[in-house]
């Protein structure tokens, strides 16, 4: 089943809202010394794979060149 663009798109901006949100959490929380370390390493690792969805997504939107 093919996204069409406008789908695509729409899941990109999802994406890039989540990934925005999530980053600026790490930030906060890598200044507090009592934070537990395994959880920011989960919120890094989960901050990583929106970044792969959204680059697959992004490479869904550009066509394909016949060489």
């Amino acid at each position: 089943m093919s996204n069409t663009e406008a789908e695509i798109r729409i899941k990109l901006q999802a994406l890039y809202v989540e990934h925005r949100d999530l980053d600026e959490v790490i930030i906060r929380l890598s200044s507090d010394p009592t934070m537990d370390q395994l959880r920011l390493k989960r919120l890094k690792k989960k901050k990583l794979n929106l970044k792969d969805m959204i680059t697959r997504l992004e490479n869904e939107l550009i066509p394909d060149d016949i060489a």
